[in-house]
């Protein structure tokens, strides 16, 4: 009709047609649009610029602005601050940086607006570059609530959690109220620096100004609790509260109890959550596989799996892996194995604890022959898969395969060796005589020992007859941990072993003068 009636030539009813286009995403039509109008106003600029942006095309959105600028028309800093917030979403830097270029050199574009600052703000923050965004923000003229929020959730986003606080604080003090996203972006620094009186100045706010309401602020609230293990309380009672609870926080209250070892609780609320017709997702069902792990209960585990494979999450890798696991650590190798070998995709993880598994059953040639073939399909092995092999070497007796893989961790470059690589290499050495070797190595170490070695040594002296070197070691390791009741009954064993009754009794007389007191271990049969 429009173009019946010659409509199309006012820029009014063209400029409409565009931003119609662009809303039904039909970009080709809204372009001949603007091709075909004889006259172009500020606002036509605007609506395909608009329209390239809203359809993700940000190449031609930057194409017509700089055309848009060249033919002489001011671009306003709300536009402008459109197509950077793009950028920033992208990680597009050097095209926002080009775009801030043009507004630095332009003086008809007003560079002190809050809009096209906060947006330049996001995009040096999105794209790693702290300190320019600093600058940025510290030259601002007016900063309101969405600026600070802004550099918040900057802040926390480069893990800069310090800095967040401290711009919270700082928002504060200049007389601003932090709104609700402004809570929901401060909560999870509270969460990481484990500022729990912090976090609880926080909740109080967020109580006081009717926040607590909103499920996205229940959930962040829970999350920070959550994490710090100890405080679970007060996440229980945000969550009792909340009427409407979706799977996010029934997966973070069970991941939590799994997490801080009240496996009971975790079963508990899983149960709970099924009986309230919620489905639980990769994430809860992660939490319960680990619960099924440490409880050694292959019962429930076998259910979950059940669960899994009916809802179609058995090709979820994460979820593999903790099957892989938990199966292995329940004692039954060979259904592990068949899960690692029914998975559509594997990654280092996978082959890392089948290695694992194979080597904690006594099965170390085969972890070898899996560690061998994880290096043929091309992945290559980390920090944590050379760690599996050398343990499956150390449960497996397996020495000179050991020092093998310990001399090719030495000499290669890509993994950093950690001290628990040492550990394990060290009482692989000393558990089966090689005490020479495992001394060199403790003294070539380029970090400080830790008590696990010192005893894994004494051990191992003892074992092999050298209770002079036994006696010595015991004798440091006592004096590194004076309060550590095991130091005492290893020195105790190595004065029995040789003989000297006396040591024995002035051992046992130092533990009641200290009131130390052994941790002792219990076995659960299911």
């Amino acid at each position: 009709m429009a173009l019946k009636s010659g409509s199309t030539s006012d820029p009014v009813v063209s400029n409409s047609l565009i931003s119609m286009y662009a809303k039904l995403a039909l970009v080709g039509a809204a372009r001949q649009v603007f091709d075909e109008m004889p006259e172009r106003d500020t606002i036509t600029w605007n609506s395909i610029i608009n329209c390239y942006v809203q359809n993700g095309n940000l190449a031609k959105a930057i194409d017509v602005l700089k055309q848009m600028h060249f033919n002489g028309f001011t671009l306003k800093p709300e536009l402008i601050a459109s197509i950077v917030s793009v950028c920033a979403r992208t990680r597009k830097y050097r095209q926002g940086r080009q775009i801030h270029g043009l507004v630095v050199v332009d003086d008809k574009i007003n560079e002190e607006s809050v809009f096209l600052s906060t947006a330049l703000l996001d995009l040096y923050m999105w794209c790693n570059q702290t300190l320019t965004a600093f600058y940025v923000f510290y030259n601002m003229q007016v900063k309101n609530e969405v600026s600070w929020t802004a550099m918040i959730s900057g802040c926390i986003a480069n893990q800069c959690y310090g800095m967040a606080m401290n711009c919270f604080r700082e928002m504060q003090v200049q007389g601003l109220k932090p709104n609700r996203v402004t809570v929901l972006a401060i909560l999870p620094a509270c969460a990481e620096l484990g500022d729990i009186g912090h976090g609880k100045e926080i909740h109080a706010y967020t109580y006081r100004h009717r926040f607590e309401s909103d499920p996205h602020c229940s959930a962040s609230l829970i999350h920070m609790y959550c994490k710090r293990g100890n405080e679970m309380r007060p996440a229980e009672l945000i969550f009792e509260k909340v009427s409407l609870k979706d799977v996010v926080m029934w997966s973070s209250m069970v991941g939590s109890y799994s997490q801080c070892g009240n496996s009971v609780k975790a079963l508990q609320l899983f149960s709970r959550m099924r009986a309230g017709g919620i489905d639980p997702n990769s994430v809860t069902l992660l939490a319960i596989i680990s619960t099924c792990t440490s409880l050694s209960s292959l019962q429930i585990g076998c259910g979950v799996h059940s669960y899994v494979l009916k809802s179609g999450l058995n090709s979820n890798i994460f979820i593999g892996n903790a099957l892989i696991n938990m199966y292995a650590k329940c004692g039954c190798l060979t259904d592990s194995h068949k899960i690692f070998k029914e998975m559509p995709s594997i990654d280092s993880v996978s082959w890392s604890t089948m290695v694992e598994s194979f080597g904690r059953h006594g099965r170390g040639n085969e972890a070898l022959k899996l560690f061998l073939e994880m290096q043929d399909s091309g992945i290559e092995p980390d920090a944590v898969s050379f760690l599996s092999v050398l343990s499956a070497c150390n449960h497996a007796g397996l020495v000179e395969e050991g020092k093998k893989i310990f001399k090719h961790m030495v000499e290669d470059s890509k993994v950093t060796l950690s001290l628990e690589h040492y550990a394990c290499y060290i009482n692989l050495l000393g558990k089966f005589g090689e005490l020479e070797d495992a001394c060199e190595i403790v003294r070539s170490m380029p970090m400080k020992p830790s008590s696990r070695i010192w005893s894994s040594l004494v051990t191992a002296c003892k074992v092999h007859g050298s209770l002079g070197t036994a006696e010595s070691l015991a004798h440091h390791l006592v004096r590194k941990e004076l309060q550590n009741a095991a130091n005492y009954t290893l020195l105790c064993m190595v004065y029995a072993e040789a003989g000297n009754w006396s040591g024995v009794e002035e051992v046992r007389r130092l533990v009641r003068v200290h009131r130390l007191r052994k941790c002792y271990g219990f076995s659960r049969i299911s």
